[in-house]
């Protein structure tokens, strides 16, 4: 399944309006590369589909946060939701705006609340009553007020992969729906917070519409609760976790979200939040990746490639799926069932399992739907640098990480002098 942004022309794939094995050429693989038409026509679909219904679209970084992406998000219109302390200077670094940024995350040091006070941001999204206290206290000793919502776990499947299904009551996410109103009361009583608004996230990679109603309509009964107690909210923020199609999966359109947005919510004067992040950056991104060896073998083929699972860790975190493509097709070549693997010293170091692919060594091979969880995951193990990340332009490629050097993986650490 290929976009409109990434296509085969005369059996060599491109993206945009250049042919991959010039990328490879020139920046050598792994390589991320991404397509600024598709990250613009996916915020516009967003603006699109959601305008009047959806306030403000903050996008979630930890999907992808190259700077020249949220750089390109902000210009679009897109504010941004953080879970670090790291990615709230990512984001200002890049120019987004602060007041446009909401703070999740069950972890939140003091550090990184004070960074965020004093950048002002437009919420932080509380997860737990000691934290409550911590941004109270915090915000108290700087002189500041803080603006709160809680993430309220509403208790709800979301039918996706238990590793990110983050809305059940066993999840370490958010308040639970019981204790909430009793803390939003605690937070209504204290001087140096503000109540502005409620969160929920309740996973991601969600194709079915019916958990995004079912927790939404539980949301809105915490909030016409917490109206009876005098407690009026800003703002109500539904969160993310919108799939993306990787092989056969449905995703849900986004008008289609809309209308059930419209439909649970009418009647309401609180502005609408939104939190996506693989929907946003999915599709906008390919790895690109060239077969070192070939090993034909009585059970299984394994095709050996320079990228590994410290460049794509999703296939082995979370048993993903991703499409694989041959960049140039080889005529010549028999099909087989092929195992992707890269050099990394584990078992479990594969991007893809029993394609059928005609392969030859030497040959380029582009690993689809990669502009989510995919870099930005990445990790040195085996003392492996980075992949450089490229982003195609029309006909122009402009390099937007380079390619880590090996030397700056010690460049930090000291030999004992005795």
């Amino acid at each position: 399944m290929m976009t409109n942004f990434f296509q085969e022309r005369n059996g060599t794939l491109y993206a945009e309006e250049v042919a991959l094995p010039d990328i490879a050429e020139r920046f050598g693989t792994p390589c991320y590369v991404y397509s600024r038409a598709a990250l613009t026509a996916a915020a516009h679909e967003f603006h699109t589909a959601l305008d009047g219904t959806v306030d403000l679209v903050c996008y979630a970084v930890k999907a992808n946060g190259n700077l020249a992406i949220l750089n390109l998000l902000a210009r679009l219109g897109c504010g941004f939701d953080i879970v670090s302390g790291g990615e709230l200077a990512r984001v200002l670094a890049a120019g987004g705006d602060p007041a446009k940024t909401v703070f999740s995350g069950v972890g939140k040091t003091v550090a990184e609340m004070e960074a965020a006070l004093h950048a002002g941001i437009l919420c932080f999204n509380v997860e737990s009553a000691a934290e409550l206290s911590a941004l109270a206290a915090t915000a108290a000793r700087l002189g500041k007020v803080a603006p709160v919502s809680f993430r309220v776990n509403p208790d709800v499947d979301a039918k996706t992969h238990p590793y990110i299904s983050t809305g059940l009551k066993e999840n370490k996410f958010g308040v639970s729906f019981d204790e909430a109103q009793m803390l939003y009361r605690q937070a209504a009583a204290l001087s140096s917070l503000r109540v502005t608004g409620v969160d929920m996230h309740i996973g991601s990679q969600i194709t079915e519409l019916a958990p995004y109603r079912e927790a939404a309509e539980k949301l809105l009964q915490l909030v016409k609760a917490l109206e009876a107690d005098g407690i009026v909210l800003e703002h109500i923020d539904i969160g993310g976790g919108l799939g993306v199609r990787y092989r056969d999966e449905q995703p849900i359109p986004l008008t289609v979200f809309a209308q059930m947005l419209r439909d649970v919510f009418a009647g309401r004067s609180e502005r609408l939040f939104m939190e996506p992040g693989r929907r946003l950056v999915a599709d906008a991104g390919v790895l690109l990746t060239r077969i070192l060896y070939l090993k034909p073998g009585a059970s299984k083929n394994f095709a050996v490639v320079d990228a590994a699972m410290t460049d794509l860790i999703r296939p082995v975190l979370y048993e993903a799926w991703h499409p694989v493509w041959a960049v140039t097709k080889n005529a010549a070549g028999n099909e087989k069932i092929w195992d992707i693997v890269g050099p990394v010293c584990e078992s479990s170091d594969f991007l893809a399992q029993a394609r059928p692919l005609a392969l030859r060594e030497g040959d380029l091979l582009a690993v689809g739907v990669a502009g989510a969880y995919a870099m930005v995951m990445g990790s040195n193990y085996n003392a492996r640098p980075r992949a450089c990340e490229v982003m195609v332009d029309g006909d122009e490629i402009t390099m937007i990480r380079a390619r880590e050097k090996i030397e700056k993986l010690w460049e930090s650490e000291q030999i004992l002098q005795k």
